[in-house]
């Protein structure tokens, strides 16, 4: 739909209706590429309360992904980056990326230190 004549203000009412009905909506936009610049068809996160990225990037010779907060627009948010792991076992969130910088671009430079990464099964 981005070619969509009105495509933002066809959202947004639809947004507005949903919240009257008390309905919680949650909207994905898939970006075009995996690693670098990604770029989305339709900016709509000024219309969101709450904005989540999840990115891929690789470290120690693996695909890895991580989460983080971008927006929230009301109350508190961590603003840290989070490597989180899917798997049998459910969702897993691991420490802090301190020790890397660039994640969110997906191209992440390791400056030392402590070993930020998950440990564990990587399947």
């Amino acid at each position: 739909m981005p070619e969509e004549n009105s495509l933002i203000l066809h959202i947004h009412e639809l947004l507005q209706y949903l919240n009257r009905q008390g309905a919680a909506t949650f909207m994905t936009v898939a970006q075009h590429g995996l690693v670098g610049d990604m770029q989305a068809p339709v900016d709509v996160t000024y219309l969101s309360d709450t904005v989540i990225l999840l990115r891929y990037f690789e470290a120690a010779g693996q695909v890895r992904r991580a989460i983080s907060v971008i927006k929230k627009r009301s109350g508190f948010h961590e603003s840290t980056i989070r490597e989180f792991r899917i798997s049998n076992q459910g969702l897993s969130v691991g420490e802090p990326l301190e020790a890397f910088h660039g994640v969110l671009r997906g191209v992440p430079t390791y400056d030392g230190g402590r070993a930020p990464l998950m440990e564990g099964d990587r399947k």
